[in-house]
């Protein structure tokens, strides 16, 4: 293929001044590249045959070649002392109240009462952190339990009755137990977008169960205007038993604010204490059991199954 280079070969012969010899040259160099461009590329606009337009073209290029290459937004990287990579915070502090509600078997013993956790722990990202929580759930007992409870509690064997030495019987027992807990607890939050969210959480830990029976009993007291009686429940007995158990339950939560990490959270799980049941005396076996120790109570010490539920705050 010929290239039309019959100007270009005297671009460098003229006798014009300096200044004027470096225009015409430019131009001249110009004029040639857009007609070689012309020449090889058969298929570009018409329009960029023109010197002018080469010119345009060329300066578009020079510009475009001197320009950084594109940069590549990934994942922001927000990580520091207090953030991970992801943007989620490193640490997590929550606290909430709520009831406990005894199920299974402990339903048959006791009744729903109060609770409350606090916590924290270590996020890793956004979807899995490990929780380290302290909860107390407090529950009343039946009336069916208190009742079996006095007969227990009262039972005289037919030689100490014959004896006359029977202690005054109880009236108007009353009591509750609670179980306090030290757990570790994975937690994975499910993806989701705006300010609602889902969590599901399962743990085990160490518990610790107590019941106390109680009656009461009038106290004088004395002051600087006179002595008066007030009422108050006196301990009878009270039982306990530790144990490993497990949970597993799930979660809601809501961002309180968009300029916030602080959410509101409501959650449900299931808790199981995996304690062993003892031998003791109870309503069926006072009058006819060999059992001579000091468990009045063998209950206490029943597998042990509830659901607490609590709302709270997570920041």
């Amino acid at each position: 293929m010929t290239l039309p280079t019959s100007n270009c070969a005297n671009e460098g012969a003229t006798t014009a001044m300096p200044a004027m010899r470096s225009l015409l040259a430019v131009a001249r160099q110009t004029a040639c590249i857009g007609l070689a461009m012309a020449a090889l590329a058969p298929f570009a606009r018409a329009q960029t045959s023109s010197p002018a337009h080469a010119l345009f073209d060329l300066r578009t290029a020079v510009l475009a070649s001197s320009q950084p290459p594109p940069r590549r937004y990934g994942r922001p990287n927000y990580s520091d002392k207090h953030s991970n990579p992801d943007g989620s915070p490193k640490y997590t502090y929550f606290a909430g109240v709520g009831v406990g509600v005894p199920i299974g078997n402990t339903h048959a013993y006791e009744t729903p009462g109060y609770s409350f956790q606090v916590g924290g722990g270590r996020n890793f990202n956004q979807s899995l952190g490990v929780m380290l929580q302290f909860d107390y759930d407090h529950f009343g007992l039946q009336g069916r339990t208190l009742g079996n409870q006095e007969i227990v509690y009262n039972y005289c064997p037919p030689a100490v009755i014959s004896a006359g030495q029977c202690p005054a019987p109880i009236t108007n027992l009353d009591g509750n137990n609670h179980v306090w807990s030290f757990t570790l607890n994975p937690k994975f939050t499910l993806p989701s977008k705006g300010a609602l969210g889902a969590y599901v959480v399962v743990g085990g830990g160490f518990y610790h169960k107590v019941t106390n029976f109680t009656q009461p009993q009038s106290v004088q007291q004395c002051g600087t205007f006179g002595c008066g009686f007030y009422t108050v429940d006196a301990s009878v007995s009270h039982y306990t038993s530790n144990a490993g158990g497990v949970n597993g339950g799930i979660g809601f939560t809501a961002r309180v604010s968009q300029f916030s990490t602080m959410q509101l959270y409501l959650e449900a799980r299931y808790v199981l204490m995996l304690n062993q049941q003892r031998t003791g005396y109870t309503a069926q076996n006072v009058a006819t059991t060999t059992y001579t120790g000091f468990d009045a109570y063998p209950a206490n010490s029943n597998r042990t199954t509830y659901i607490p539920i609590k709302l709270g705050f997570r920041f």
